[in-house]
């Protein structure tokens, strides 16, 4: 029952960081910028973007989407695994006591960054942006790699607190870490890469991000209530009988 128990608690910390990543991507920091930077790493015009896409523009698109992403996934892991070796660092510190400190701690930093997202909350140092600004004349692979180190590297108001709340998860629980941070990379690349090609949905997302970024709010609250409590072994019990219910049902 252990290792299902275990594999529970990756489980809901995997799709907690996907949803991280999804939200990361839809937040007004990112989304409305969205058609200026594939126009900026492609060279191409917003008008040319949002108009008929055919097979060159389109491979165009999704080619400087994925080399920005790997800027972006560089940084991103880099924090991950220093998060990771600072978890492991502080356990051989706190032999027995860092799991519960560190994963209270997590809970409270959760919960600030989801008051902070959902609006209810204002944070001026975190309001600042940092994004580091580039002048490139040509348009190449390896300048769109640097553009997407810069974004990530930029800390903008909308990725730091959250992306900062799966960096807490990974110090909470390093053997976990680089999980959480590859499933937070993928959680924002898969919307990125989707709407590369459908970017005509952009407007009618924006227009609802503020809702989106409340709800995604109250997820990031409740979810960090639930670690400074100690509550995720129940929720992970709970889970492993809802399933194993379900299992038992279709069997009969």
């Amino acid at each position: 029952m252990g290792g299902i128990e275990t594999d529970t608690v990756l489980i809901v910390g995997v799709f907690m960081a996907l949803g991280a990543g999804a939200l990361s991507f839809l937040s007004p920091c990112v989304l409305p910028i969205f058609p200026a930077y594939l126009s900026y790493i492609t060279g191409m015009s917003v008008k040319e973007i949002q108009g008929e896409q055919n097979a060159k523009i389109r491979g165009r698109l999704l080619s400087h989407s994925i080399f920005f992403l790997l800027g972006v996934s560089t940084i991103f892991i880099s924090l991950g695994i220093g998060a990771s070796f600072l978890g492991q660092w502080i356990e051989g510190l706190l032999v027995g006591q860092s799991g519960l400190l560190i994963q209270r701690l997590a809970g409270v930093f959760i919960i600030v960054m989801g008051l902070f997202v959902g609006g209810w909350m204002t944070i001026k140092s975190l309001m600042r942006e940092k994004r580091m600004q580039y002048k490139t004349k040509r348009v190449s692979y390896l300048g769109t790699f640097f553009v997407g180190l810069g974004f990530a590297a930029g800390w903008t108001p909308c990725i730091g607190p959250i992306f900062g709340s799966i960096l807490f998860m990974a110090t909470s629980d390093p053997s976990r870490g680089i999980i959480y941070t590859i499933s937070y990379i993928i959680g924002f690349a898969v919307p990125f890469i989707l709407l590369t090609f459908f970017i005509g949905s952009t407007k009618w997302i924006v227009k609802r991000s503020n809702l989106i970024m409340k709800i995604g709010g109250g997820i990031m609250i409740i979810m960090g209530i639930i670690l400074f409590t100690g509550q995720m072994p129940r929720i992970t019990q709970f889970i492993l009988e809802l399933v194993q219910g379900t299992w038992l049902e279709k069997l009969g």
